[in-house]
């Protein structure tokens, strides 16, 4: 049974937005901030709770108990200034998990010199998706893990179709892992040496990216 956390949210644009219907779905409680009377109203069909107020304001932000939340997240992309403060004064009345969203890599680095834990660049993450996703026709999914590691959902190539894993042997030649096999929407995770691999199904695989590149011809 998966563990329900308390969230507190500041910043309900597009992103925020998109942010608070996910923990809604995922069965979280959260919090939501906004100076914006219509963004709040817009959120409460998905937050627990809602309060129009100015993230900058200490008084205002002490008043909801931030060392109650196990989650932070500041997602201001307008006022780089009031996405600052913000952080520092979460990680100042303490805040667990402060989790900020930067646009630039110059404001992730004085970010996290304020108080952040975590960066979050949204438009960086899924230009990157984007480039990689879409230049490339093997690639039909992209999870980045860190600089060199990412989780790759590919299709399978036409000469693997009737051989197993063992006789395939990516781990053994370019060190990849396959996570798990697709087919129709169905995700089988128990994976062993015998596995037959069959024409329709894509693979979810985690290595390097070079080796990746290297071995699907991407």
């Amino acid at each position: 049974m998966k563990a329900k956390k308390s969230v507190l949210l500041i910043g309900l644009g597009n992103f925020g937005m998109w942010i608070a219907q996910t923990l809604h779905e995922l069965g979280h409680e959260v919090m939501a901030v906004d100076i914006d009377e219509e963004r709040v109203n817009a959120a409460l069909p998905y937050v627990t709770n809602a309060l129009i107020g100015d993230s900058t304001n200490q008084s205002f932000l002490s008043s909801l108990g931030i060392n109650n939340f196990d989650v932070c997240i500041e997602t201001i992309g307008n006022n780089f200034q009031n996405s600052l403060e913000t952080t520092s004064l979460l990680k100042e009345l303490g805040g667990k998990m402060v989790v900020s969203r930067a646009n630039r890599e110059v404001q992730a680095k004085f970010l996290l010199r304020n108080g952040a834990d975590e960066i979050v660049n949204p438009e960086k993450q899924i230009a990157k998706w984007t480039a990689i996703r879409y230049t490339s026709n093997h690639i039909l999914d992209y999870i980045q893990l860190d600089d060199n590691h990412a989780i790759f959902e590919v299709k399978l190539p036409d000469d693997w179709i009737g051989k197993t894993v063992n006789q395939i042997g990516i781990r053994q030649k370019f060190g990849i892992n396959i996570m798990a096999i697709k087919n129709d929407g169905q995700m089988n995770l128990s994976i062993a040496p015998d596995t037959v691999l069959e024409e329709g199904q894509t693979l979810l695989v985690l290595g390097e990216h070079k080796a990746i590149q290297k071995c699907f011809h991407i």
